[in-house]
């Protein structure tokens, strides 16, 4: 997966627009091999990441869990630890 791709669900406040466009946007990249498409595909590509982040925003507004909603910067801080142990 990449790395940059980052859990949505079951935050609070919950995933914004712009996180879940981000993500999709992510996706499009790595499945493609491009960070920023020619010309040519400009529009394919930009269809892809509307069309993946509805997916993806229909699929977050639809989950449910039992699980109380993780706190944003408790969650940074958690990866921000396991960077320092893992990279020092």
């Amino acid at each position: 997966m990449c790395r940059n791709i980052r859990v949505l669900f079951n935050f609070e406040p919950p995933a914004t627009d712009d996180e879940v466009h981000a993500a999709a946007l992510q996706y499009v990249r790595k499945v493609s091999g491009s960070s920023k498409p020619s010309e040519r595909n400009a529009a394919a590509f930009e269809q892809a990441v509307a069309e993946i982040a509805a997916a993806t925003r229909k699929l977050v507004d639809a989950l449910e869990t039992s699980a109380a909603p993780k706190n944003r910067e408790e969650e940074a801080e958690k990866a921000k630890a396991r960077s320092r142990q893992r990279f020092g």
